[in-house]
């Protein structure tokens, strides 16, 4: 017997943070790609989005075959197809390939971060699901934030061959752990082939997975925009490297206090509605304390409404992934549901940087960012309200 040597649902976080190293990789060392292959910033833009590319084709048939595959597979699998592209990609010579080996490494994340809710729902303990969710939301800001923190000060010692060789062994090792600590999939064969269509029409045909999804593309577009960039304005602003990647990382990290947030706060008994509209408004105020230059806001100022962007934020994420557990059209379709929210998120994710990107260089600088991210912030409110409205 097993017992509880150790929490599955923790196990499954941890994954999702090993993944998401992946992505938070490549901000750090990006003024290096830019000086080495001359890229302009909307080419640095869509190498940024470049991992969420497999998602915006493939979230949903994840999602279905997840469900009918083996959820724990599937995130095993994808972790160690990270861990693959990772070494590969510290061999290529040149940005086609880099970029080849970015896109598979997108579908590796896919794979590994799909199954996550569905998985935490199965293993929670009772009346633990919340607060277990709200950690899961968390997955990505502290794997982003590990990674812009470690990456100024590793990347000048290993390059960025050696820091994309490093980061294949976590998730390596998570494949591993993710193996022992959770029970064995316990799907039956007969149980899938005749139901995917099923469970495809249930899903699509349901209004809240669609909000879901639009809501989520809403915030994880603009949120990686402001974070994926900061490296970049910072360097811009004659700040070294080491300093600015410790920025980055806080501002990412705090994230991190949202979603727990998020989560302790639905077990409490608040409405959805009202941390969805919290974190939106948030959002929309830091982007425009940190970006507008007529409001005049020095560099503590700046900083500390980025901070407020992200922290703030972060209710947004956790709130949304525990709505899809409530709001997916029935229990077999949660990953379905999941596949497809991350679906719409990577196109948000896919889209917005560049869009960033090409208008800060027609602007000649980031002046008019917060009004993109502000738009985002006006879409997902209207959504939030439509999406809760279903539910009251």
């Amino acid at each position: 017997m097993t017992g509880r040597r150790s929490d599955p649902a923790l196990a499954v976080v941890l994954a999702g943070v090993a993944a998401a190293l992946h992505v938070g990789k490549l901000p750090p060392a990006l003024p290096v790609l830019r000086d080495a292959l001359q890229l302009s910033l909307v080419q640095a833009g869509f190498l940024l989005s470049l991992v969420q590319l497999a998602g915006m084709g493939l979230g949903l048939v994840v999602g279905l075959a997840g469900e009918s595959l083996g959820l724990k597979r599937c995130m095993a699998a994808g972790l160690v197809l990270l861990s693959a592209a990772s070494l590969a990609g510290g061999f290529a010579q040149d940005a086609p390939a880099l970029l080849s080996l970015r896109a598979l490494e997108g579908f590796g994340f896919l794979l590994a971060v799909t199954p996550g809710p569905s998985l935490i729902r199965r293993v929670a303990a009772p009346g633990e699901l919340d607060a277990k969710l709200g950690l899961w939301g968390a997955y990505m800001p502290l794997g982003t934030a590990m990674a812009l923190l470690a990456g100024p000060w590793l990347l000048p010692h290993l390059g960025w061959s050696g820091w994309w060789w490093l980061l294949a062994a976590p998730s390596l090792a998570m494949a591993v752990l993710l193996w022992l600590a959770l029970p064995a999939d316990a799907r039956s064969a007969a149980r899938g082939r005749d139901t995917w269509s099923e469970r495809l029409r249930r899903t699509l045909a349901a209004p809240g997975p669609w909000l879901l999804g639009a809501s989520f593309a809403m915030y994880a577009g603009q949120w990686l925009s402001v974070v994926g960039f900061l490296p970049t304005v910072f360097a811009q602003a004659h700040v070294g490297p080491q300093l600015a990647g410790a920025l980055t990382a806080l501002v990412a990290a705090v994230n991190i206090g949202g979603n727990i947030a998020a989560g302790r706060l639905l077990r409490r008994g608040t409405a959805p509605r009202t941390l969805l509209w919290t974190g939106f408004a948030a959002m929309a105020l830091g982007a425009m304390l940190a970006f507008l230059p007529a409001l005049g806001a020095g560099p503590a100022v700046r900083t500390g409404a980025v901070l407020l962007f992200s922290l703030v934020g972060g209710l947004v994420p956790a709130t949304l992934f525990a709505l899809c557990v409530r709001l997916a059209p029935g229990s077999d379709t949660v990953a379905t549901t999941v596949g497809w929210m991350q679906q719409c998120s990577a196109v948000g994710q896919f889209a917005l940087p560049p869009l960033v990107g090409w208008v800060a260089r027609l602007a000649g600088g980031w002046q008019w960012t917060w009004a993109l991210t502000g738009l985002c912030c006006v879409a997902g409110a209207l959504l939030a309200w439509r999406m809760t409205a279903a539910r009251d």
